[in-house]
């Protein structure tokens, strides 16, 4: 049975009080998931717009019902924010007040175990986010070589033992393919030592965790997020990104820096002749984190950590 706490978003009080939302301005919930954060959104505009971005069906259809109330200010699109410029030229490329990136894995993706998002769930290898690309977990687990599934567990994953768990992958579909979830947990488990599997943290979680992001490209999509979302800001305009691993907030990190320093000329350099001026201010120095009141109600957000910036 699914807890009642799951359906209040992530930070939720935190973003909405980031994106300093005008009644009449044009907003952006570039992840609407289950839509929390739009309703919020949404509820504080007059003759305002919002524009809803997912990449999941599945999240744009149970939209139509969370937000009926609104549907008059809310324009609903089913897309990958991989893909903004093309999304907002689409849309007339509206000046954008406010923009709000969650990157975590929504909450009804991952409670639908058929989805193959879980290691604790038996179903079949899938991990798409959006349901209608091509590439799954099977494939990726099945076919791709020994040294790329090693590099994106070690990488992706930030596990110790990616390449004994990358040749137990090899060994064992060298016999016959790996169909399910729970096939993929037992190897995995096979490869790893006793201590490691004595963890508090599931010993698959790491390895899930870098299938997941490799067969939905997502650390590509939050690089060319970033570096698209700003242009497409308003003067004043906020961007609100909250992330959940730690290779995210380095991209989501070092793009805001790189967008508040401006200049790109050598530090020993006398005077500056780029001529780059910067794009944001941080309104974030350190990421926002979440309270212990959201942390016992809501486990899942103990690793969110939300930035903001605001174009100069």
């Amino acid at each position: 049975m699914e807890h009642e706490f799951t359906h209040r978003s992530v930070l939720l009080d935190e973003c909405i009080e980031a994106l300093n939302i005008r009644p009449e301005g044009t907003y952006l919930d570039g992840t609407l998931g289950r839509a929390g954060h739009s309703l919020e959104i949404a509820k504080r505009l007059t003759t305002g717009r919002l524009i809803c971005i997912d990449r999941d069906q599945a999240a744009i259809d149970a939209a139509q019902v969370k937000l009926a109330d609104y549907m008059d200010k809310v324009t609903l699109v089913h897309g990958n924010f991989h893909h903004l410029d093309t999304l907002l030229a689409g849309l007339g490329d509206p000046p954008i007040d406010g923009m709000l990136f969650d990157l975590g894995v929504s909450s009804p993706q991952l409670d639908d175990a058929s989805r193959g998002f879980s290691y604790m769930a038996d179903a079949p290898l899938d991990m798409r986010m959006d349901q209608s690309a091509s590439l799954t977990a099977y494939e990726v687990v099945n076919s791709w070589p020994q040294e790329e599934l090693s590099r994106i567990i070690r990488q992706y994953g930030e596990e110790r033992y990616a390449g004994l768990i990358a040749a137990a992958i090899l060994r064992r579909r060298a016999d016959k393919p790996i169909e399910t979830t729970l096939e993929l947990v037992e190897v995995i488990k096979s490869a790893m030592p006793g201590h490691a599997l004595r963890e508090k943290q599931h010993p698959a979680k790491r390895t899930f965790q870098a299938i997941r992001i490799a067969v939905n490209d997502e650390l590509a999509a939050v690089d060319a997020m970033m570096r698209a979302a700003v242009p497409h800001l308003a003067p004043g305009g906020r961007l609100a990104v909250i992330s959940f691993h730690s290779l995210e907030d380095r991209i989501v990190k070092s793009s805001m820096a790189d967008m508040a320093r401006g200049c790109t000329c050598p530090p020993d350099f006398p005077v500056c002749v780029c001529g780059k001026s910067p794009q944001v201010k941080l309104l974030t120095r350190k990421p926002i984190v979440s309270g212990e009141e959201e942390l016992a109600a809501n486990p899942r957000a103990r690793s969110a950590k939300l930035r903001v910036a605001e174009k100069t």
